[in-house]
């Protein structure tokens, strides 16, 4: 994967502007479910079919807050958001995070 860190609240901005689609994952690195749905993440192609931006919660947990505020889904770590036109079209968070189920809502988000 290749992650781009988000660490500021105009980040959030940008990504919340753009078409899309975004993949936004928010890991807790004192999480060891966070560790292994990252490794997943990581051996991955998924920044192939979005951009992908890496949350670390427990330092920007004043972003995590705004996302949930903003794109009004339930905060949860580790979570998977796809964005897509300013709104979270799919999230899943905890074990539920599947490569191969991220996979094939990205493809149905970039035919609309």
């Amino acid at each position: 994967m290749n992650w781009i860190p988000l660490c500021s609240l105009q980040q959030l901005d940008e990504i919340l502007t753009t078409p899309g689609p975004v993949l936004l994952f928010k890991h807790s690195t004192r999480c060891s479910i966070s560790h292994v749905a990252l490794e997943r993440l990581n051996r991955s192609s998924l920044s192939d079919l979005a951009t992908s931006y890496l949350l670390d919660l427990l330092s920007y947990r004043d972003i995590s807050n705004a996302i949930a505020t903003r794109l009004e889904v339930h905060h949860e770590s580790p979570q998977v958001l796809l964005i897509k036109n300013g709104e979270c079209v799919y999230d899943e968070s905890h074990l539920s995070i599947a490569v191969e189920e991220i996979e094939e809502e990205l493809k149905k988000i970039n035919t609309l």
